[in-house]
């Protein structure tokens, strides 16, 4: 491995502004699907429909069944001061990270419909804080547990897109920034590449070949870009992740697997590090000098310049193929980020 991979300056690219995704495709399996077969060197434009052609015959998928929650909350203070608050993940039953626009002070109450209160607990050094949410302006009451706070957001938060897409979030999204499969709350970013199935497709697929579901609940670190001049400096983010027993059986045979997404293919590969442990934290940083040991096949979307998803498709393909594959994507007029096209790398 050269010492180009470890430089997070290698993995900087232009991308034209037209190129970013800002809507998603329709039907979503009508978005373009990049294949590019490793043993051959073979590259394929097709679309997401044509899927099924090219996964491997003797291989299983594994996909992410976590449900994007509606992290994205407008208040206010006491004061009247306007503010912005996305929630990032539960650290426990009641302390919530999440990150706020807006000054703010350990103390401060932000005030939401629904008679749901933010109380700040902590200002972290990293920019996010933590607080404890309640329903009850006197504090009488024990904080909400996160599972009870789910049904308030839902009735009073905003989708959280991803920065880039630049619009404001609208009813379609509820859907759209929603897998198909979608199951178990706690993400706060789609598992994107997981969005081009249509419900036939997923079921058509699923009754053709094995698979199963892990849970990994996507942060808001996913869109982080990595700042250090070198990338195994990069202090990688923690998510929660459950991998079901069905799953681990295929994780724990011979089996091929073709993960679908870089979410699936962290936890897998967590998982692959750590086997006595089904459930828990995963923090796993996937590159050219930390290369997949169970994950065979990836389906993914086209990522972030200096992203720890691009560097994680080097980890497949090495830097000077990665960086060649988004070179001909840019060429070909694929879309790009979290409602963009996709790419299979056998």
């Amino acid at each position: 491995m050269s010492s180009k991979e470890l430089l997070t300056s290698s993995y900087d690219f232009c991308l034209p502004k037209e190129l970013i995704a800002t809507y998603p495709a329709s039907p979503r399996d009508s978005a373009k699907l990049l294949v590019y077969d490793r043993t051959t060197g073979k590259i394929s434009h097709v679309n997401f429909w044509d899927l099924e052609k090219f996964i491997p015959k003797n291989c299983a998928l594994i996909f992410n069944d976590t449900k994007v929650i509606k992290a994205r909350l407008f208040g206010e203070k006491p004061s009247g001061g306007k503010i912005e608050l996305l929630i990032n993940r539960a650290l426990n039953a009641h302390d919530i990270s999440v990150y706020i626009r807006g000054k703010v002070k350990v103390g401060t109450k932000i005030i939401f419909n629904e008679n749901l209160i933010a109380d700040v607990k902590e200002l972290l050094e990293e920019g996010s804080r933590i607080v404890n949410f309640y329903q009850d302006e006197n504090f009488t009451k024990e904080a909400l547990r996160f599972e009870e706070l789910l049904p308030i957001i839902d009735k009073i938060g905003h989708v959280p897109l991803p920065p880039y897409i630049q619009r404001e979030d609208n009813k379609e999204d509820e859907n759209e920034y929603q897998s198909v499969f979608a199951k178990e709350e706690g993400a706060v970013a789609a598992p994107t590449a997981s969005l081009h199935f249509t419900k036939e497709q997923h079921e058509r697929v699923c009754s053709k070949f094995p698979h199963a579901f892990i849970t990994l609940h996507v942060g808001s670190g996913t869109f982080k870009p990595v700042e250090c001049d070198t990338i195994t400096e990069h202090p990688m983010h923690s998510e929660y992740y459950d991998i079901s027993d069905e799953a681990k059986k295929l994780l724990d045979s011979e089996i091929p697997i073709l993960s679908v997404g870089t979410t699936s293919t962290r936890t897998v590969e967590f998982y692959a590090r750590n086997k006595e442990l089904q459930r828990g934290e995963a923090n796993l940083f996937l590159h050219p000098n930390n290369r997949p040991l169970r994950v065979n096949h990836l389906l993914t979307n086209f990522h972030l310049p200096k992203s720890t998803l691009l560097m994680l498709v080097a980890s497949f393909v090495g830097l000077e193929k990665a960086m060649e594959l988004y070179d001909i994507a840019i060429k070909e007029r694929y879309r790009f980020y979290s409602y963009g096209d996709a790419m299979l790398i056998l």
